[in-house]
């Protein structure tokens, strides 16, 4: 009833990525390769991403991508729904627990933003885990 891809969990930590390195436009296969996705795989989500204006694209010898907002305007919610549409709409229609548990991911999803997850990761980092 609640379906969140791969998609989804490869773009938050690509952009969390991209929150950590400032202002400074970073390309595809560095972001790629920093984080293991498939390089094709990341220019399909990002160009997702860049139309529906949570990134900007940099062309030149110093281009590739930075985010459009900044990290702490930008919700994990609006990343996944913009790659996998509504969270959960199914389970709405579905009513009770089923509605109670997207309400509640809904609510953490929304209030977790791309700063917050790259905070955690950079914290985890030294015990080898990442947050998503």
């Amino acid at each position: 009833m609640i379906s969140i891809t791969s998609k989804s969990r490869y773009a938050v930590v690509a952009l969390a990525e991209l929150a950590r390195s400032g202002e400074r436009p970073v390309p595809i296969k560095e972001l790629a390769e920093r984080r293991d996705i498939p390089e094709q795989f990341l220019e399909q989500l990002f160009s997702t991403l860049r139309r529906a204006g949570l990134l900007t694209s940099h062309r030149g010898m110093r281009g590739g991508y930075t985010l459009s907002r900044p990290p702490e305007e930008i919700t994990v919610l609006e990343v996944v729904q913009t790659l996998d549409g509504k969270v959960g709409a199914e389970a709405d229609e579905a009513g009770g627990i089923w509605a109670e548990g997207v309400t509640a991911l809904r609510r953490v999803f929304g209030q977790t933003t791309i700063a917050e997850v790259a905070r955690r990761e950079a914290e985890e980092a030294g015990s080898g885990m990442y947050f998503i």
